[in-house]
């Protein structure tokens, strides 16, 4: 592994945020003021194919990263405000209703969070 993989894995483990690419790449700027955007994004990439991250789609957003300490999320569909949760673990039941070799699973809850549904309550008021 890289240094500047080991630097991104260290950051990532040491958040409690889901950093999207550029927030990653400020915090190893501060380190390792030359690096590159392009080199934050390889590193990710690599990191995600190795099963050392993991990646967070969210639809009409950057892509956050993850540690990969099993845990599921919270999503607002308004503003995006991403949550940890813990959840039971389903992979068993999940498994024997697949029937075929699961790797893992990544359970999105969309919900509305407290501020955005505040908001809501005093646009109806």
């Amino acid at each position: 592994m890289t240094k500047n993989a080991k630097q991104i894995l260290e950051i990532i483990n040491a958040s409690n945020e889901h950093l999207s690419a550029e927030q990653i790449f400020f915090r190893l700027k501060e380190s390792n003021p030359s690096v590159v955007l392009a080199t934050v994004y390889n590193n990710l990439s690599t990191l995600y194919k190795q099963g050392l991250i993991r990646k967070i789609s969210l639809e009409g957003l950057p892509d956050r990263y993850d540690n990969i300490t099993r845990h599921d999320h919270l999503i607002c569909r308004y503003c995006g405000k991403l949550s940890d949760i813990l959840l039971d673990d389903l992979t068993e039941q999940l498994q024997k209703q697949l029937g075929v070799p699961m790797l893992s699973y990544d359970l999105k809850i969309n919900y509305i969070c407290e501020e955005c549904s505040k908001k809501q309550m005093e646009m109806q008021s």
